[in-house]
């Protein structure tokens, strides 16, 4: 763990600001001595309590320290379940074929799909991480097509507007970009990577920013209920090791000449959330709840504490996500005010997409965003200086996305939402009169009770470590931005290398994702994150270790803020969580593993689109043990 060093050399090592607050340098050395070498003879890290620990990221070790008599605030127990978990996870890697195949078996409750052992031999070949829960959300996403026809879904998988299409083993994009952002382009050149060791299938392209398909929860479930009861182990001898191909499916369109048109369903319009409600389970409490009629009145905010919550902040980010369990998010977030943009069907079709509400039934890729070099996205090469080097402050940079914002509503837009609460003129004046503003109300402070909250310096404190504004307010109509104007003011761009400067960058949606996570993940800055939208690396990244996780409302914005600015240990923790997203992050964000990913879920479209599905497997494993 130390190298080629003695525990006493790597000490000496220390810049002397870490031990100079502890008033016997001796006597920790020599216990610090004896606590390295005690965990390097075990060869094991515990994290049982928040009083300190030692973690290797990258190719140096980050010394973190909490005070343990100051150690009680929500936030310190968060970080240490996150710890814990992922440490927990990491003891379910894979690090060879058979377990690998034998951990899908269990999970699965099927064989691999045929090409897997090529698939994991890229993975081992490519240093991939691979825990079979990773890849949990290829299975929640191609688990309602078992209960369609097989065949039907490969016919109109093949002939949607955009595909990537592979055939012997060569990826193509078929559709007409003309004028259109490259996203094609860059998914069919990933495809096209491990298109030499795919089956022939098709990959249909959603190519809007929302999502298009919302089926009620009572169809899904049918369809899921089919898929389980298809789910079985069958004896090798049974087993079909190749798959069936779709030269029938061509040869069956081929025929059918240049005019064939793609299966459309029926494309609805009207209000989101009616189609939201009745995706969502019907116990869950979205699913009664009224749309909002009239958007002129101000947002109201819940005074309830989420069952997804600890002490008022975010532990289960994926129910945080949800809109079945959170009514309030009708009025607190573009997409179910009024989208940029909204073409939904009911009915179950093969699309795939870079994001998806959680009622949504598109089959998760990663956001063709994440595929490019644009330096709009990532930040290009440069991804910040070093922790104690950065702006101790926050920065946002952005247009006013997330839907169609109009003098009727737009105070309920999350986007407008993040800028009002990070203006410390605007807080300062909320705190001066006790008042409101337009899209927002100030936190309770019997909920978040911390001393900038209780003395009225929150927005002092914005003043002086804020940077947050639209570069464009992207108004409904264009030339009209006169109701938002008194209340905001347009900023110049920041490029995102010079974000990166900032210990704090707050994501949020827009009309869809945030194509920058990625970016701030990979930074040397904490990304804040607040999302409804899942995409295809959430089981791969833990929340409170990889990034601060905020509430889709924002009321903890405040308190988290204050949390890692109060003092050395928010400080340490807001650098630990930096640096531990950035590690991990350059492990299992690569574009090697987006390949891997969508590797793995074609061979799993594949099958579920094979008129043999229910025998065909990879088994050469079990034939060699």
């Amino acid at each position: 763990m130390l190298g080629n060093r003695s525990p006493r050399d790597w000490l000496a090592s220390l810049p002397d600001s870490r031990i100079c607050s502890l008033r016997w340098q001796s006597i920790l050395r020599y216990a610090a001595v004896a606590f390295v070498v005690s965990i390097t003879l075990s060869g094991i890290f515990l994290f049982r309590r928040p009083e300190g620990f030692l973690r290797q990221s990258g190719s140096h070790y980050f010394e973190y320290f909490w005070n343990q008599t100051a150690a009680d605030h929500p936030i310190d127990q968060l970080i240490s379940d996150a710890h814990t978990f992922h440490e927990n996870l990491l003891t379910q890697r894979s690090l060879d074929l058979p377990t690998a195949a034998a951990r899908y078996r269990d999970r699965r409750g099927r064989h691999p799909p045929p090409g897997f052992d090529a698939w994991f031999k890229y993975a081992a070949e490519h240093d991939a991480i691979i825990v079979e829960s990773f890849f949990d959300r290829i299975y929640a996403d191609v688990a309602p097509f078992w209960g369609l026809d097989p065949r039907t879904t490969a016919e109109r998988a093949a002939s949607w507007d955009y595909v990537v299409r592979v055939r012997n083993g060569v990826a193509n994009g078929t559709g007409d970009t003309s004028g259109k952002v490259p996203w094609l382009q860059l998914w069919t050149s990933l495809v096209g990577e491990a298109a030499p060791w795919l089956p022939d299938v098709d990959m249909p392209i959603n190519y809007m920013d929302e999502s298009r398909l919302i089926v009620p929860w009572e169809d899904v479930m049918s369809l899921v209920e089919k898929e389980q009861k298809s789910q079985a182990l069958k004896p090798a001898e049974e087993v079909i090791t190749k798959y069936s191909g779709l030269a029938q499916v061509d040869a069956d369109i081929a025929a059918k000449g240049d005019g064939v048109e793609p299966y459309k369903p029926k494309w609805l319009g009207g209000n989101y959330w009616e189609l939201t409600q009745a995706a969502c389970p019907p116990d869950s409490p979205s699913r009664n709840a009224t749309p909002i009629q009239n958007f002129e009145e101000l947002p109201v905010f819940p005074d309830s504490n989420p069952e997804y919550s600890y002490k008022g902040y975010v532990r289960n980010f994926t129910a945080a996500m949800n809109p079945c369990t959170q009514p309030h998010l009708r009025g607190l977030h573009g997409t179910f005010i009024e989208p940029l943009t909204m073409a939904t069907s009911k009915e179950l079709i093969p699309l795939f997409g870079g994001c998806k509400l959680a009622v949504n039934n598109e089959i998760l890729i990663p956001g063709a965003m994440y595929l490019t070099d644009d330096p709009f996205y990532s930040g290009g090469n440069t991804h910040g200086p070093p922790w104690k080097q950065k702006i101790d402050g926050v920065i946002w940079r952005g247009v006013a996305s997330g839907g169609r914002n109009k003098k009727e509503n737009w105070v309920h837009f999350q986007r407008h939402r993040l800028i009002e609460m990070l203006n410390g003129t605007t807080v300062s004046g909320m705190e001066e009169n006790s008042s409101r503003a337009m899209t927002f109300e100030m936190p309770p402070v019997e909920k978040y009770d911390f001393p900038r909250r209780r003395e009225g310096t929150i927005g002092t404190w914005l003043e002086e470590h804020s940077d947050a504004g639209f570069v464009n307010f992207l108004c409904f109509p264009a030339d009209n931005c006169a109701y938002v104007e008194p209340y905001l003011s347009r900023v110049e761009s920041v490029p995102m290398m010079e974000q990166y400067k900032y210990k704090f960058m707050p994501d949020v949606d827009g009309n869809s994702f945030s194509a920058r996570f990625r970016g701030f993940l990979l930074s040397t800055s904490l990304p804040l994150k607040a999302t409804v939208y899942a995409e295809w690396h959430d089981d791969r990244l833990v929340p409170w270790l990889h990034f601060a996780p905020m509430d889709n409302t924002f009321q903890d914005l405040y308190a988290i803020l204050d949390y890692f600015t109060r003092d050395k240990k928010g400080d340490k923790s807001a650098q630990f969580i930096a640096e531990e997203g950035r590690s991990w992050g350059a492990k299992v964000l690569r574009r090697e593993d987006m390949l891997l990913y969508v590797w793995r879920l074609l061979l799993e479209f594949a099958r579920v689109c094979d008129e043999k599905r229910d025998m065909l497997g990879y088994i050469d494993d079990l034939r060699s043990a």
